[in-house]
């Protein structure tokens, strides 16, 4: 595709956002912004969060994993579905009965202030983080392929993208995401569908067939059960996946903050149901598609691997138009669409737990304040991009601090853990030092595990970091209850 038709293509699919942000926006209220006031339909949030779950990275990144590691990935997806389970049984009627706007205000009630303020500043932390660098890599990509071309820098690409999304979303927020989630998720979906379409008949044989096809191939091996001591042991991808789900889902403002616009606990749960069985299917046929394109390549020599496989094949041309257009709109969709959320639940948690606004000011302050918080964290989002862009070179180093951002959430997990499983109370004052400790030990233990033990820890590294968050919480307990 021609620089100038992906523009084009970008163009318009904002423009259709903007005119959904249009649609849904009403009085612009806090309860709107933060909640949708309740009144979202459960089963276009659980479609939505179909497309939040999928990142842009995740996209490309699934199908690219098959040629070295097989359908290994789907035994973490299949602990999704435990996670989750325990999400709708367990956490979210714990969200509903405290009529909770920011889940981390449970902490608060639970344990005290310094608890409350550590929970949600790492998720602040985790999020800029990690959504400002899924943003980066598909902003860089676009900036190769089109903005390059044409003049355009880096720094003003990046802020457009975010303008763009600042756009859609500052005035109703959530209320606005659930609709354009949901459009964002089929434009996923159909790059995927329409991919495995072209790509089968190209093979020779009718997308019907793909389950015989897979059971041919080599790269279809799904359980792996031969070493213990391997990344990819089943129970240790099972049981890290269940983990993974409970807080990279229950434990996070930003995948919450749907569930919680939902008009009862029994539709928050329904969309918990259908989330889990959807989300599994897709994540199926995203690893099958990489069974298709890694053949696909091979047949026809392509040497692009992994991450580069699928934009490679799609937008070559030689499937088509369709699969290109549809492959382009399937990235944006999965990088925007964890972004705007992202941007909203960041602007959700600094309002209501870093600065307190519905305990402090009137209704009319709170919008204003809410406002202004909305464009510093878009800002804060453009300032994170550009350190990646300009400030390290090295792409390994990249990776780490993206790998970083996921011991952010090992405290989170053992903030609740104590709190839903032991009536102890703690000493509060001591909890920052311990969830910061946590994650410091666990990365010394992590890098040396191999070494010291014979074992990689792999995902295992989140559950050891709640662990240690725990066990800490246990030497600081108070005497009463």
């Amino acid at each position: 595709m021609q620089p100038y038709q992906i523009l084009l293509l970008i163009a318009g699919y904002f423009g259709v956002l903007i005119l959904i942000s249009y649609l849904t926006s009403r009085g612009g209220s806090n309860a709107e912004f933060f909640k949708a006031n309740r009144q979202a339909p459960w089963y276009l949030v659980a479609f939505g969060m179909i497309g939040a779950s999928l990142s842009g990275v995740t996209f490309i990144s699934i199908p690219g994993t098959v040629e070295t590691q097989g359908f290994s990935y789907f035994q973490v997806v299949l602990g999704y579905t435990l996670g989750y389970a325990v999400i709708g049984l367990v956490l979210l009627p714990l969200y509903y009965r405290l009529n909770l706007t920011s889940i981390y205000s449970y902490l608060e009630s639970r344990f005290g202030k310094y608890s409350y303020k550590t929970g949600a500043s790492f998720f602040l932390l985790s999020r800029v983080v990690g959504s400002s660098f899924r943003l980066f890599l598909v902003a860089n990509v676009l900036q190769l392929v089109v903005f390059d071309a044409m003049g355009v820098p880096f720094y003003a690409t990046v802020s457009i993208t975010i303008l763009l999304i600042w756009l859609y979303t500052f005035k109703s927020g959530i209320n606005t995401i659930v609709w354009t989630d949901t459009l964002q998720t089929l434009f996923m979906l159909l790059a995927l569908g329409i991919t495995i379409i072209f790509i089968s008949e190209d093979l020779g044989f009718s997308a019907g067939n793909i389950m015989n096809y897979l059971s041919e191939s080599d790269m279809s091996k799904m359980f792996y059960f031969e070493d213990w001591k391997s990344r990819d042991y089943f129970f240790k991808q099972f049981i890290s996946g269940a983990f993974i789900a409970i807080v990279m889902t229950g434990l996070d403002q930003d995948m919450m903050q749907k569930n919680l616009t939902c008009r009862t606990l029994k539709d928050a749960q329904k969309n918990m149901f259908w989330f889990t069985l959807v989300l599994t299917i897709v994540n199926f046929f995203f690893l099958a598609l990489g069974v298709l394109l890694t053949n696909y390549a091979d047949l026809n020599g392509i040497t692009e691997t992994r991450d580069d496989l699928f934009p490679a094949i799609a937008t070559s041309g030689e499937l088509g138009m369709g699969v290109a257009i549809f492959f382009i709109l399937g990235l944006i969709a999965a990088a925007y669409s964890s972004a705007d959320s992202a941007l909203t639940a960041l602007t959700t948690s600094f309002s209501i737990d870093i600065l307190d606004i519905e305990k402090k000011y009137s209704e009319e302050k709170q919008v204003k304040i809410r406002k202004a918080i909305h464009i510093g964290i878009s800002l804060l989002l453009i300032l994170v991009m550009l350190i990646f862009k300009y400030a390290i070179a090295d792409k390994s180093v990249i990776n780490k601090l993206f790998e970083f951002a996921g011991y952010t959430y090992g405290p989170l997990l053992g903030l609740y853990s104590f709190g839903l499983f032991t009536n102890w109370q703690v000493k509060d004052r001591f909890v920052p030092a311990i969830a910061l400790l946590s994650p410091l030990l666990s990365y010394i233990i992590s890098v040396n595990s191999l070494a010291w033990f014979g074992f990689e820890f792999g995902f295992f590294i989140l559950i050891l970091n709640g662990l240690l968050t725990f066990l800490g919480l246990v030497l600081v307990r108070t005497q009463h209850n």
